[in-house]
């Protein structure tokens, strides 16, 4: 399922490092050029560069605190860039004015336990993926849309149920589905696997396989390959917030480094999205 949809690059406010070279948007729907992220005192992320190109499945690794959801969340804008360059799709993610095709792109954030409110159903939860900073009604079919993409992930049958009453691995999948529901070209997860059993790691694993299959380009964030080492094509390690490997296959330590603390700052997730981006990402 590929799609080619025109438009130029637009470039962003001017920060320090070298800006990614020039090439089609569709070509190339991930590309860092020196990427730096310093929340507070910390230093997370130190001339990162990479690039995905369409069609890829690609897992970023790394040990705990290496800044892997870091990276994530500053390419959907949810973390500032402190320097350098990020594009998606030819677009700079710091432009002001709406440039980054945001319906392109799902966002899969890492899963968090349920809080106490008003409960939601699964489909609740995966038709709000319709709805961003510019769209403030339901699209036609939303309803339609939604039951299609819990279909992929398997829930098709648990639309109606509250959210509250599902497993760890239902909740992933009710994640997945609410980014599928955008139909994107460009699908980034952040640690899919964390607390979830076997059955729901074999699932996910199926439902990457079959997206990709389609042409959608997948970053992946993972602590340890499990059960989605079959479907890589190449494999971007972080230590100490430096790419220290990229290539087909990782190196023997990725995923196994000893632990380290998680160094994202404690407001990381909070207060820093810019206007412009729209709300990919939802608390269960």
């Amino acid at each position: 399922m590929t799609r080619h949809r025109d438009g130029a690059a637009v470039a962003g406010p001017q920060t320090d490092g070298a800006r990614p070279d020039a090439v089609p948007p569709d070509d190339v729907p991930v590309a860092v050029a020196e990427l730096g992220v310093t929340l507070g005192t910390s230093t997370i992320l130190r001339g990162v560069s990479f690039t995905v190109r369409r069609g890829e499945i690609v897992a970023l690794l790394g040990a705990n605190g290496s800044g892997k959801s870091t990276l994530v969340k500053s390419l959907v804008g949810i973390v500032p860039i402190t320097r350098g360059h990020a594009q998606l799709f030819g677009r700079d993610v710091t432009a002001r004015h709406g440039a980054v095709p945001w319906d392109r792109i799902g966002y899969v954030p890492q899963r968090v336990t349920s809080g106490a409110g008003v409960p939601a159903t699964a489909l609740e939860v995966v038709v709000s993926g319709l709805i961003g900073n510019r769209r403030l009604r339901l699209p036609r079919g939303a309803r339609q849309r939604a039951l299609a993409a819990l279909d992929q992930v398997g829930l098709a049958d648990r639309a109606d149920d509250s959210v509250q009453v599902f497993s760890g691995g239902q909740h992933q999948r009710v994640l997945i589905a609410r980014a599928l529901v955008r139909d994107p070209d460009l699908l980034i997860l952040d640690e899919p696997l964390a607390g979830i059993d076997k059955r729901s790691k074999d699932a996910l694993a199926a439902t990457l396989e079959a997206l990709h299959g389609r042409g959608t380009t997948i970053l992946v964030v993972l602590h340890e390959l499990g059960e989605l080492g079959p479907l890589l094509e190449r494999a971007i390690v972080l230590r100490h917030g430096r790419v220290v490997h990229d290539g087909a296959r990782p190196t023997p330590a990725a995923g196994h480094d000893t632990p380290e603390h998680d160094h994202v700052h404690p407001h990381a997730d909070a207060g820093h999205r810019p206007a412009h981006v729209p709300n990919l990402r939802v608390e269960l």
